[in-house]
């Protein structure tokens, strides 16, 4: 397979792949590479932690969990617990895997990795120049329903609560009134 660079980013790497298709066919594909990422879900009494977060490219101001691109030879935990500390000002005790994920394999590699954090501890924030960030705790019932009605709309978040937040399988949540729906 050969490649053709087309440019070298801080984030991404896009270049022209020659692929071989599984029926012996030869294309050409633009391939982003990506370094992957990870993200946190910190939980801490019944509250969620995340981040209003200016994004140029969506047009506007998103939703989303603590994250960011894993660094060259570091572990995707490592990660997590850096970024969670740079941009929610959080250090947690106990992290637990939740989900590893390709972002939007039809164009690029990139693989997000997302940890559930408890037993956290307040530490001081150090967001990047480039980055316009608002800390928020919210109930997690409620960030949820975000999930749910749209006011949430980044992939790892929704992937992330979703996962997280889920009651284990096989369980059905406890309904109000101590009734269960169909």
């Amino acid at each position: 397979m050969s490649r053709r660079p087309i440019h070298r980013g801080r984030v991404v790497d896009l270049g022209i792949e020659e692929a071989v298709l599984p029926d012996g066919r030869r294309i050409a594909l633009e391939v982003v590479h990506h370094p992957g990422g990870a993200a946190a879900v910190a939980l801490e009494a019944g509250r969620v932690c995340l981040l209003r977060q200016y994004r140029h490219a969506a047009g506007g101001w998103l939703w989303e969990l603590p994250a960011g691109k894993i660094d060259r030879g570091e572990d995707p935990l490592e990660t997590a617990r850096r970024e969670l500390a740079e941009e929610a000002g959080v250090e947690a005790a106990r992290w637990t895997p939740v989900a590893s994920f390709l972002t939007t394999p039809g164009f690029c590699d990139e693989v997000i990795h997302v940890f559930r954090a408890e037993g956290l501890r307040r530490v001081g924030t150090a967001h990047e120049r480039h980055e316009c960030i608002e800390v928020h705790w919210v109930d997690a019932g409620e960030a949820l329903a975000w999930c749910r009605d749209g006011t949430i709309r980044d992939a790892k978040t929704l992937i992330g609560l979703l996962l997280a937040l889920a009651p284990p399988a096989g369980r059905i949540p406890p309904q109000r009134g101590g009734r269960r729906s169909p």
